[in-house]
């Protein structure tokens, strides 16, 4: 269902009622084409979500993006993962994430010391446990693992690693199947993560991990402040250190004090995609360029700040574009 060029969507808030994400999950369903992806929910637990899915019978492949690594042990989350693939009855992807400072001080005494470091072992640890029938053996920085799984025939699962500078891009390139990005410019993709993930990969001699980007767009329509839907949809990461600094990065100077001119600079940029239809799928087509295998749409913007109604008929028009010139 995953083809080399791929279109998906991401359910853009946290979940309180299963109910929710249905109207996503079956135009995915109806469409034949794409993956449901969640990010850490704190409302309805994203695997929860997932398994409910499944079982109401809805047959899409799911991903996250990303399940944050504080939450649970690597056991576990190889535990979550191979779950919902036996659930689904679909290939999985489990893109892991550590989280910004702000997050990892709700559950840790301290930021995490080395998080590239720290994700690359718990990715490491999720493989050995989830493909090798002798488990893992291993004492990391921040867990040690001694045993196995149960043997259990499952469709398989992808690991991912939640990627924004070119740190991660390297540890994701030595050990991950998929680097997921998010709020990250084409061009920054191209030149500066892209030839991360294949240092990285050489390095460990396994092939280069595709990119799964998630954009943040919205229709254009008479009466709407795109750049007040854009800070909607990306305020808590415009206030984050370390997504401003990947921005600045990237040539987009944007401010973790200043949100309403970092919404500004994402519509200027290009980063939030904004037009009609057909614009946003020539915006899309930047990512693909770029070196983006699966672009995940969010419409989280037009959701939070004009109802799920809006949002799904953005999603639904943005998808008939893409869908239209690919046919």
């Amino acid at each position: 269902m995953i083809s080399p060029h791929t279109t998906s969507i991401v359910f853009p808030v946290q979940p309180t009622q299963v109910a929710q994400v249905i109207p996503f999950a079956q135009l995915l369903q109806r469409r034949g084409s794409g993956r449901l992806w969640l990010g850490q929910s704190l409302g309805v637990e994203t695997h929860h979500v997932f398994a409910a899915l499944a079982g109401a019978g809805i047959r899409i492949p799911f991903g996250t993006s990303v399940a944050l690594a504080g939450l649970r042990h690597p056991y576990d989350a190889a535990v979550q993962a191979r779950s919902v693939a036996q659930l689904s009855g679909l290939p999985f992807v489990a893109g892991i994430g550590p989280g910004g400072e702000g997050f990892q001080r709700m559950v840790r005494s301290a930021p995490m010391p080395k998080p590239v470091t720290v994700s690359s072992q718990y990715i490491t640890t999720m493989r050995e446990l989830i493909e090798s029938r002798v488990g893992a053996d291993t004492d990391g920085l921040e867990h040690s693992t001694h045993g196995a799984l149960p043997l259990m025939d499952a469709p398989p699962v992808e690991l991912g690693l939640g990627v924004l500078r070119p740190a991660m891009a390297r540890a994701a390139g030595r050990v991950a199947d998929v680097a997921i990005t998010w709020l990250t410019p084409p061009r920054f993709i191209e030149e500066a993560l892209v030839p991360a993930l294949e240092q990285g990969a050489t390095q460990a001699e396994r092939p280069v991990p595709r990119v799964a980007t998630v954009v943040h767009v919205a229709v254009r329509r008479p009466g709407r402040d795109i750049e007040a839907i854009a800070h909607s949809a990306a305020y808590a990461h415009l206030g984050s250190p370390h997504y401003t600094d990947m921005l600045r990065q990237a040539g987009v100077p944007a401010d973790p004090a200043d949100t309403k001119g970092g919404a500004a600079l994402l519509v200027s940029s290009g980063t939030f995609v904004a037009g009609t239809p057909e614009e946003i799928a020539d915006g899309l087509d930047q990512y693909r360029a770029a070196g983006v295998g699966e672009v995940i749409l969010n419409v989280c913007g037009v959701y939070t700040a004009l109802g799920m109604g809006a949002a799904m008929t953005d999603m639904q028009q943005i998808l008939a574009a893409v869908d239209g010139r690919r046919a």
